[in-house]
């Protein structure tokens, strides 16, 4: 058994891919406000750090009054289309919670659009929490919002692992005393997380359950 008794994890880039869904409505957006359109690098670039972030970096902070509900609106009737479960998504929350571990959602992205999603994919089921932005005050990176989902569940930061794909994941974790499992599958190179100071590096999701089981 492994140390660890929670695992959290983050949602875009970890345990989906809502990429194509994501660019589709900042451009969306961008063209409403009568702004050039992004590209697919220029959005995963911006991504990471919650809606109203990574609108300020593609149409300026002014701007983000004004897009925010042109972005919603959008969101809100097409989120469910182009979104995918990343390979082993399904297989290592299932693995977790044959084995008793307690397993959670922890994501920048809107709560009530992370839920819907999970219950979208199936991943539902395999989780006992799920926790994203307009759930509390907080953001990832900032403490309290691990410190909520933490007391949420019942657990403790010493047994506790965050699996991620972004330093916004690492610092959180960091922030929070416990360690962050980066992926590749998502915003950010084997190199960058490094720098960011992930306490692991991997491929993927199938790569991490291994090691888990090791």
């Amino acid at each position: 058994m492994p140390r660890f008794s929670t695992v959290l994890f983050d949602l875009d880039g970890t345990l989906i891919d809502h990429f194509a869904a994501i660019h589709r409505s900042h451009s969306h957006t961008l063209g409403r406000l009568g702004l050039p359109l992004p590209t697919l690098a220029q959005v995963r670039a911006a991504v990471g750090g919650g809606l109203e972030n990574a609108i300020a970096k593609l149409a300026g902070r002014d701007r983000v009054a004004e897009a925010l509900p042109i972005y919603r609106a959008y969101w809100d009737a097409t989120m469910l289309d182009d979104v995918v479960l990343l390979p082993g998504a399904i297989e290592i929350l299932r693995a977790l919670r044959a084995r008793g571990l307690k397993t959670a959602v922890f994501t920048n992205k809107l709560g009530s659009s992370s839920r819907l999603i999970c219950t979208h994919l199936g991943l539902a089921p395999f989780l006992d929490g799920n926790f994203g932005a307009a759930d509390t005050p907080w953001l990832k990176p900032q403490p309290e919002f691990a410190a909520h989902a933490l007391a949420q569940l019942g657990a403790t930061a010493a047994t506790t692992l965050l699996v991620g794909d972004s330093p916004f994941d690492i610092a959180a974790a960091h922030n929070a005393g416990f360690p962050c499992w980066a992926v590749t599958t998502g915003t950010h190179s084997a190199a960058e997380l490094r720098e960011a100071k992930a306490d692991a590096v991997f491929e993927n999701l199938t790569d991490v359950q291994v090691a888990l089981e090791t």
